[in-house]
């Protein structure tokens, strides 16, 4: 049941309705101990609107984090929604208290290591993507209530409303979302619930421009804001929502929502010079990699090399790091992982070590991932970023895995389930959707959470902080790393979001980049050095980001001009004026 909020508060939230938004316009402390207003970043401008509009009603960042979680789910169903989960990074400054909430999808009760390999041991691609067996059992949902219920100042109910109102009004169907329901229209197409609301009648992708209007989704998220965490884990919703997975040939259960429990964990927090990072936490592996990178490089003098030998260098630490992913991490409440190993700087230095300033090594000279290693025994994900005056911040990243997840919709509920199955390593040392590989400490077992690239991260010193994080599947490390390099070099949020993006997770052995993120001359010299270049076919991306200078007292927001984000900033009176 939700949690019932006496009666002085909501009184007193009323009353500040009346008189102006608590939130916006009521300072904090004094000066810069406290932001000069409140932003939020995410990659939809109704759903930044939906922050705000909870910020103004008196609601803290916590509060906002619900009603754009929601608004997300409504608008961009191809990156989050309720059927999947994420990772919510919070800051409470009234204690200075930092958690990460892990909503990330648990494997079904009746999952097994081999349910995606055929009869011959064959890895089935199609079976952990496009099928209702691919989909984990979905974590949105319960942190939605826990945030409102632990975090927040308004009910659940009050931060749910505009998304509940967008699903009944409808939007527009933009470019974006037009070219997502393009690539998956095959596999929605065999969904008749999915069909009808995102498909023409010929099959087709809805035109853009047409108004989308949700009922069936209206309802499961009034029936969470009624209900709360059992709105939606237990009853009429589940029951519609494990009918239709197991018709289509899943294998979720009653028991199985029933007992999905959200975890309150520590976060990864490391140094890199005067910068303290507070990053996510396993089964997420962005904190340790970003640990183990930024360590690495901190051993160099960058700002006195080119740039083409920082890039060789960067390229070099995300290939060790990415490697380490792929032999240790996984789900820690089912393996150990040597987490202060990896995360020392001693070890980082031995690694350094290996790295030489005018060649790049070859990924198969490193010591292999062990495909039986068991210590002791993410366009397709979308990112906000939210700060209010106080100092509360959250940074969240929120996925179905694939566009759509499984492109699956239980009838009558207006939800697409996930396919985050797919993130496990079916098949030993076998790459996943995004070209990732892994062993056991990542294969499946019941009830075990996938491990993740989701990095949703702060970095701060004592002069400015940044809210930082992006989708993009196996890149969403190296673009995070990328962003910190150029936070801690004085760049702006304009300046991160912007910055053309390069990419090396150990296998294959390749640096992919973006069209304009190499200029010839550093192509030339890097596989000179000995890489091999690869060129996306695309930019790739949706960083929002979020800067606090404090010396300055300004608050800067920036949507990745990538996607279709949009950045709010609101500012105190009398403090300094946004940018």
């Amino acid at each position: 049941m939700p949690m019932v909020k006496p009666v002085v508060i909501l009184l007193r939230i009323r009353v500040f309705r009346i008189l102006l938004a608590a939130t916006l316009l009521a300072p904090g402390l004094s000066g810069a101990a406290s932001p000069p207003g409140a932003a939020v970043a995410s990659g939809h401008p109704r759903a930044t609107a939906a922050g705000i509009e909870i910020l103004e009603r008196g609601g803290n960042a916590f509060d906002a984090a619900v009603a754009v979680t929601a608004a997300l789910a409504v608008v961009e169903p191809s990156g989050s929604g309720l059927g999947g989960g994420g990772f919510w990074l919070l800051h409470r400054a009234s204690d200075d208290h930092s958690v990460m909430l892990d909503g990330r999808e648990k494997a079904p009760a009746a999952a097994t290591e081999s349910m995606y390999l055929d009869a011959d041991g064959q890895y089935q691609r199609e079976w952990s993507r496009d099928t209702p067996l691919a989909a984990g059992i979905p974590g949105e949902p319960a942190a939605l209530a826990h945030l409102a219920q632990h975090y927040g100042r308004l009910t659940l109910a009050e931060n749910l409303a505009p998304a509940i109102r967008l699903a009944t009004d409808g939007f527009r169907v933009s470019e974006q979302m037009h070219k997502m329901l393009a690539f998956r229209a095959p596999v929605l197409r065999k969904s008749p619930a999915a069909a009808e609301l995102f498909l023409t009648d010929a099959g087709e992708p809805l035109p853009v421009g047409t108004r989308v209007r949700q009922p069936d989704l209206a309802n499961t998220l009034q029936a969470i804001a009624d209900g709360g965490r059992d709105g939606f884990y237990t009853g009429a919703v589940a029951r519609k929502m494990v009918d239709g997975v197991r018709e289509a040939g899943g294998i979720w259960t009653l028991e199985d929502l029933a007992d999905y429990d959200l975890v309150e964990r520590e976060p990864i927090t490391f140094s890199y010079g005067p910068y303290r990072v507070t990053s996510a936490s396993p089964p997420s592996s962005g904190g340790i990699v970003l640990a183990e990178a930024l360590h690495m490089l901190e051993g160099f003098d960058l700002a006195a090399l080119s740039g083409v030998q920082r890039k060789h260098l960067a390229a070099e630490a995300m290939r060790r790091a990415y490697r380490d992913r792929a032999a240790w991490l996984g789900d820690s409440d089912f393996v150990q992982i040597p987490t202060d190993r990896l995360l020392s700087p001693l070890y980082a230095a031995g690694l350094r070590g290996s790295i030489r300033l005018d060649r790049a090594s070859k990924s198969s000279s490193l010591t292999p991932p062990n495909a039986e290693h068991r210590p002791g025994k993410g366009e397709d994900t979308t990112h906000f970023s939210i700060i209010d005056t106080q100092g509360n911040r959250v940074s969240a990243t929120l996925s179905v895995n694939f566009p759509f997840g499984a492109g699956f919709m239980p009838p009558g509920t207006g939800v697409f389930i996930n396919n985050e199955m797919d993130d496990f390593s079916a098949k030993p040392l076998t790459p996943n959707a995004y070209g990732l590989i892994g062993g056991g400490a990542n294969a499946i077992a019941p009830g075990k959470r996938p491990l993740s690239s989701m990095s949703p991260s702060f970095i701060e010193s004592d002069e400015r902080l940044a809210i930082i994080g992006t989708p993009g599947g196996s890149r969403i490390i190296s673009m995070v790393l990328l962003g910190m390099l150029k936070f801690t070099q004085g760049g702006t949020a304009q300046d991160i979001v912007g910055l053309p993006r390069f990419h090396h997770q150990y296998q294959p052995d390749e640096i992919l980049y973006e069209p304009g993120a190499l200029r010839e001359s550093e192509k030339t010299e890097l596989e000179q050095m000995g890489h091999t270049l690869k060129l996306s076919s695309r930019e790739y991306g949706d960083m929002h980001v979020i800067v606090w200078d404090k010396q300055a007292d300004r608050l800067h927001a920036a949507s990745d001009p990538r996607g279709m984000g949009k950045p709010s900033v609101r500012i105190l009176p009398g403090r300094a004026p946004a940018d």
